[in-house]
């Protein structure tokens, strides 16, 4: 929920045109939260991305990340986190998910989690994976570094900026940096 906020923040922020949808199914229970984040110069008029029109799937657990792959368009990105929550029976190998991650021609994939322990702050793995994602979502970094300020200001000046060192973190991660 953090990712999509910071990025509808920095998209406004932008002057660009956002529409989002979310749904957050069984989350309370360890389940995924899903985000549909439609951003132009254009104006907007569907929240909800088309199977195969994606641009870009951010996760912050590999599973997660192929579950939504059918959404990603041809020369899409992934950036996701390589660590695992095993939450349902018969989760398959860490092996298998790289191995199929590894499918999908630009990906990005590492240990987000180990990022924000190395930080000593490890409630801020998504935002080293937003960091990492951040050369693919089309918004000057500066802005959505901004939008983490923003976004987290309301819980003390601290965590702010520890979620910023950890965004400027996962930025290292990402396979194009400016």
């Amino acid at each position: 929920m953090s990712i999509a906020s910071v990025i509808g923040l920095a998209a406004l922020d932008s002057g660009l045109y956002l529409k989002q949808s979310e749904v957050h199914g069984m989350s309370q229970r360890g389940g995924d939260v899903q985000s549909h984040l439609r951003i132009s110069d254009k104006p907007v008029f569907s929240d909800l991305i088309p199977i195969g029109k994606g641009d870009l799937i951010i996760s912050v657990e590999p599973m997660e990340a192929l579950r939504y792959k059918s959404w990603l368009t041809k020369g899409g990105w992934i950036v996701t986190n390589s660590c695992t929550m095993e939450n349902i029976p018969n989760y398959p190998q860490i092996e298998e998910i790289r191995e199929e991650i590894f499918k999908i021609e630009n990906h990005v994939f590492f240990d987000a989690d180990a990022v924000a322990n190395t930080i000593k702050s490890p409630r801020s793995g998504n935002m080293v994976v937003l960091g990492a994602a951040s050369p693919y979502i089309g918004i000057q970094f500066e802005i959505l570094e901004k939008a983490v300020r923003t976004h987290f200001l309301p819980k003390g000046t601290e965590i702010a900026e520890k979620n910023v060192l950890a965004l400027h973190e996962g930025r290292k991660y990402s396979k194009y940096q400016d």
